[in-house]
């Protein structure tokens, strides 16, 4: 069943969602400043990719004030419009029944989107 959802999932606007986050990416690492950045978008590309049976995690390095710090400055730059377009995509696929499954994957995202530093995204392949 994971497998037939990542398909319908990819179909209908999960590769596109991901190939924006890894330009976005691209364009992050461009600068040294950026690096950080681009890596939490990678990781949100990958969660775009196969969302179902993926889990995240907190990491293994703990989190600190500098996790805080860079949350924050992904809230400032991005990060909260992320996670809205997110809640907002995933609200509206759980207004049917049959877009509930992929509404809590969007959910998932959001999560990750609102504070990704410290955290690692385990791919369920």
């Amino acid at each position: 069943m994971k497998i037939l959802g990542n398909i319908v999932w990819l179909l209908f606007g999960g590769l596109e969602s991901a190939i924006g986050y890894f330009t976005g990416s691209v364009a992050l690492a461009v600068t040294i400043i950026g690096i950080p950045l681009a890596l939490q978008t990678f990781k949100l590309g990958l969660l775009c990719l196969w969302p179902f049976g993926s889990t995240v995690t907190q990491g293994d390095c703990p989190s600190g004030c500098l996790a805080i710090i860079l949350d924050i400055i992904w809230l400032i730059f991005g990060g909260l419009l992320a996670c809205l377009n997110h809640l907002f995509w995933g609200a509206l696929l759980c207004i049917t029944i049959v877009g509930i499954p992929w509404g809590m994957q969007h959910f998932k995202m959001a999560g990750l989107a609102l504070a990704p530093f410290g955290k690692d995204v385990n791919l369920g392949f």
